[in-house]
């Protein structure tokens, strides 16, 4: 690994700290009495800012560059998480700080994933895609992980995340900005929102982009769903140990996506699509076994088939038109709000019917997701 691949990791571990709105949601509604629908507001006014900011930063970034963006992205994050080491006196302010946390993330994920292709070897994008979405998960378990630590061994409550990941994006921050990055210049005209949204008319980026949709609302679905299915079903504490299948989802997915990385050394990313698709069939399909162990063993194994996808279908459509990695990043990132979309479907048949034949929403989003994996590019828009 040579530096400026490290220094990209870095980016994507800060990248993960955005997935710590999730936990925020119940440790906030202690900590400043609100009611369900407050505490949800918080997810929402993180999750947002991936539909609002991500096209136009991928414009920006045409004309300014990866890593000017990528800087900006640190730095709006930072300048987020600095609020609370002032005193977290107020929901409005923290809303404020997720707000922000939540554009850096955004524009994060825009410069991040593209920029990686700039300092990979030929041939190693994906793998190396793969990889920096470990070292995400690594970031994105943090928000949880700490939290419990600061409380069962150092006697300190959830607080203790902030000069933590202030540390951390400031060091990476500066590292960034110190490493020289030579990005891929093209000669055609800088991108603009018509450009942009002209590339959905090209079938393949269109079904690309409803892929990354799709898996981002079934990636949720799994990780909201399963301490439920365990608890309904199984009788488990959902306080306690229904939040094991959670943990175990997500140590899945952390584990796939470094077995991923290694994998795709020698794998092409059209093959191990194919595999990570199929994994994850064969793991939805055993949660519906009414069995504890089963269903857990499902769990994981769909973990590990989730583990790749968001990267290889990135890496496959920026690898099928590079010249367009800033417009199509764009696309890609904004549709991670398919994440607020997909998972109220699950919960209505889930309530229409069970916890369990809820999981057929996932089942169908992956059936989607299989279908990628034969069509064919088409390079021009």
């Amino acid at each position: 690994m040579n530096r400026k691949t490290f220094a990209i990791l870095l980016a994507f571990l800060c990248m993960g700290f955005g997935d710590a709105v999730g936990p925020f949601v119940g440790l906030a509604k202690e900590q400043f009495a609100l009611s369900n629908f407050e505490a949800q507001l918080i997810a929402f006014v993180g999750f947002i800012m991936f539909g609002i900011l991500s096209v136009p930063m991928g414009i920006v970034q045409d004309r300014t560059g990866k890593k000017f963006v990528l800087l900006l992205g640190l730095a709006i994050a930072l300048a987020g998480l600095i609020l609370p080491l002032f005193g977290l006196s107020s929901y409005a302010l923290f809303l404020l700080t997720i707000l922000l946390l939540g554009a850096g993330a955004a524009i994060l994920q825009v410069a991040g994933n593209p920029i990686m292709r700039d300092v990979s070897e030929p041939g190693k994008y994906s793998r190396n895609l793969s990889f920096g979405q470990f070292i995400k998960a690594i970031g994105s378990l943090s928000g949880s992980l700490i939290p419990f630590a600061a409380a069962k061994w150092m006697g300190m409550d959830w607080k203790i995340l902030f000069p933590i990941y202030v540390a951390s994006l400031l060091i990476t921050l500066i590292i960034i900005a110190a490493t020289k990055i030579k990005e891929e210049k093209t000669d055609r005209e800088p991108a603009t929102l018509q450009s942009c949204f002209l590339l959905l008319s090209n079938p393949f980026i269109l079904l690309m982009v409803l892929g990354i949709f799709i898996y981002v609302g079934i990636e949720i679905c799994l990780s909201s769903g399963v301490p439920l299915l365990l608890s309904s079903h199984y009788g488990i504490d959902l306080k306690t140990w229904g939040l094991l299948g959670n943990a175990f989802f997500f140590i899945a997915i952390l584990s796939g996506r470094f077995l991923g990385s290694v994998a795709l050394s020698w794998m092409k990313p059209h093959g191990f699509f194919r595999f990570s698709v199929t994994l994850s069939i064969i793991g939805l399909l055993l949660i519906f076994v009414d069995n504890p162990y089963v269903t857990l063993a499902g769990v994981f194994i769909a973990g590990l088939g989730f583990a790749n996808i968001f990267p290889l279908i990135f890496s496959i459509t920026v690898d099928s038109m590079p010249e367009r990695a800033n417009e199509i990043s764009g696309l890609m990132v904004t549709a991670i709000a398919g994440g607020a979309i997909v998972p109220p479907l699950m919960g209505l048949l889930a309530d229409a019917t069970s916890v369990r034949m809820g999981f057929i929403v996932p089942l169908i989003g992956m059936g989607f997701i299989a279908m990628l994996t034969i069509i064919k590019p088409k390079t021009h828009a």
